[in-house]
């Protein structure tokens, strides 16, 4: 099924169960009136919105309206954790190797993870407001699961049974504000605002059998100012999947259902194009985020050109299925400054 959480003035929305076509929707009132309700006894409440999920694909639910992803929150508006990993090791690899450094060995057997603001959520239609152009504005295309309780010394394999909801993110980085919070130890912080997320979660059972031990076998869609810049395959590169993030945060603690754990930018290795001198290395499925771009473009000709995102751009992020029709719905931002 597909859940989602409609704007209505509270901090927690109305929760609505979506068509699968993302045509139709109808208020969960009579089951339940917020997703973290539904995660907090999910064997129980879950079947009856699979009911009127059912009905709603018919075309046999009473009081069914038309969706609109604008009049969306994010799923779950707000969440006991969001912990965001950095699963996909290309995506460090091109960061090191652009200024010359190493990875170092244990990034490929432990997953890297932050914790990040999980009091203030953005639709996926939500403008992205930013102090300061100066702040090195960048989007990151990502994907998150929303999960049940898992509890400590979970492993990989029983996490993975955790996992109740997946959903598009846009983990939005002020570029520029991260150096000097890393050079303390102690992380982001101010670097990341807050997190936007996809119209809809949907369960696993309408990924197919694109959903694979915890990794998402689809394309992740990214298109900056109306230009597609990243096509990038979210499964087969994926070092860490979501079983291993989430045993990751369970080594030293219980992780509550409504936490969402996020991949981090879904990256892919580049390929080797020409011969002789001419080679060089090319990355033909895009980019997620315009750091990776930037750290391409130093590795190809020695320099970044790219710059950041300005007030007035827009960011397009989305994923189809094997049918070409949208599982999530988009996120689609404005980057807009303080008083716009």
């Amino acid at each position: 099924m597909k859940l989602a959480s409609y704007k209505d003035g509270s901090r927690d929305g109305q929760l609505v169960v979506v068509s699968r076509d993302l045509s139709q929707a109808h208020y969960a009132t009579g089951i339940a009136s917020r997703l973290q309700q539904v995660l907090d006894d999910w064997s129980y409440m879950a079947p009856q919105l699979q009911d009127l999920y059912h009905q709603l694909n018919s075309g046999k639910a009473p009081h069914a309206f038309g969706f609109d992803p604008r009049q969306c929150m994010a799923p779950l508006p707000r969440a006991y954790q969001w912990a965001d990993g950095s699963a996909y090791i290309n995506h460090v690899e091109l960061v090191r190797q652009a200024r010359g450094a190493e990875v170092p060995a244990n990034f490929y057997t432990d997953p890297l993870m932050y914790q990040g603001g999980s009091d203030d959520f953005l639709g996926p239609c939500d403008d992205v407001c930013v102090p300061s152009e100066a702040m090195g504005i960048d989007f990151e295309a990502e994907i998150a699961v929303i999960t049940d309780d898992v509890g400590m010394g979970a492993s990989p394999e029983q996490a993975l049974d955790g996992i109740r909801l997946v959903m598009l993110a846009n983990d939005v980085s002020l570029r520029n504000l991260i150096p000097g919070e890393l050079s303390k130890g102690f992380g982001f912080f101010q670097s990341k605002p807050a997190t936007a997320f996809s119209p809809v979660a949907v369960t696993l059972d309408e990924l197919g059998d694109a959903w694979k031990r915890g990794r998402l076998h689809l394309t992740l869609q990214s298109s900056w100012n109306g230009r597609k810049v990243g096509m990038c395959d979210a499964g087969e590169e994926m070092t860490f999947h979501f079983g291993q993030l989430i045993a990751h945060i369970c080594k030293t603690r219980n992780v509550r259902a409504g936490s969402i754990v996020g991949s981090g930018t879904v990256s892919n290795r580049g390929v080797e194009s020409g011969k002789g001198r001419n080679k060089r290395l090319e990355w033909p499925k895009g980019y997620s985020c315009i750091a990776e771009k930037r750290c391409i473009e130093t590795i190809q000709d020695g320099e970044s050109k790219t710059d950041f995102m300005r007030f007035g751009d827009t960011i397009r992020i989305e994923m189809k299925g094997k049918d070409g029709q949208s599982i999530f719905g988009a996120i689609d931002q404005n980057i807009a400054g303080p008083e716009q």
